[in-house]
């Protein structure tokens, strides 16, 4: 299966039996990050957590009675 790179557009092949390719496969909303990008995304992430200036937002969950 030939996947394209969300971020800077190369094309790459991932097994078809492949669990990520059947992912992408049945489920559209997925995209596809190659290797290099998945790396840089995930250490500047990384480095934003430790500098203190990260927030991650959450949905205030209400306790409901029903």
């Amino acid at each position: 299966m030939r996947v394209k790179c969300v971020l800077c557009d190369k094309i790459e092949s991932i097994d078809s039996g492949s669990p990520l390719a059947k992912k992408l496969r049945n489920r559209p909303i997925h995209t596809y990050m190659c290797d290099p990008c998945y790396d840089r995304i995930e250490s500047r992430t990384k480095e934003r957590k430790e500098s203190g200036d990260f927030k991650l937002y959450h949905k205030e969950e209400t306790d409901d009675e029903w």
